[in-house]
């Protein structure tokens, strides 16, 4: 089974042998000097891959957000539609790509509906496939290019619990969305900026009031995608 089509892979392959390594230098250095000053980021390779590569280690989770010095995230009360959203927590992905989404987003200055997703097949094995992503904002927001300088966290899995798999249409998914019940100090953190973000073109935007009809119509529709 497949997602469909509007759903985006990795723009690339993985990295080879000499990048992950690289990027394996980076994240010990980072995780020793702590969050306080932002990653030096000096590698050729984009800043994304460096955030899929230390998610996909395991070890730690990714939070994006405008703020540049947050030290200690303490958990809220989202507005989700979701049961596993819908609770008091710190929330988190494993995986680099999602939070940039968040990091470059100016909710503040351009009020905005978010509809978005990150998840891996889930075909009755261990092993899940490659992650998929879904990005969409209000198309009013959109027409105003809605994009900031953010920060992306790395976080301690340690208190994270992962959001259980569920069904988009027929295929079963591994979201990588985490939630964590207690506070949580960062470990490291990197500044970007939207050209950073491969998928900053592919942004979809939706009419907020025809989403609202599709979700309370079909709320295990998501993500109520509707072709221009």
């Amino acid at each position: 089974m497949k997602l469909p089509a509007y759903w985006m892979t990795r723009p690339a392959p993985p990295p080879d042998r000499r990048t992950s390594a690289s990027f394996d230098r980076l994240l010990e250095q980072a995780l020793a000097n702590g969050p306080d000053e932002p990653i030096d980021y000096r590698l050729e390779a984009p800043k994304w891959q460096f955030l899929c590569h230390a998610a996909d280690r395991g070890r730690l989770l990714l939070h994006g957000s405008g703020d540049p010095a947050i030290s200690r995230f303490e958990p809220r009360q989202p507005d989700d539609s979701s049961e596993f959203g819908n609770r008091r927590a710190v929330f988190a992905a494993g995986d680099g790509l999602w939070p940039m989404y968040y990091a470059i987003l100016d909710r503040a200055r351009h009020p905005m509906s978010l509809i978005n997703g990150c998840a891996r097949l889930a075909n009755g094995s261990e092993r899940l496939g490659e992650p998929h992503y879904y990005f969409s904002i209000s198309a009013q927001a959109l027409k105003q290019q809605p994009w900031r300088p953010g920060t992306v966290y790395l976080l301690p899995a340690d208190t994270f619990e992962l959001q259980p798999r569920m069904r988009v249409g027929d295929v079963s998914v591994q979201p990588a969305q985490w939630a964590s019940p207690v506070p949580v100090t960062p470990a490291a953190k990197l500044a970007v900026q939207p050209e950073d973000f491969p998928f900053l073109d592919q942004i979809r935007g939706h009419d907020d009031e025809r989403v609202w009809a599709r979700a309370a119509a079909d709320p295990d529709g998501f993500p109520w995608h509707e072709e221009a």
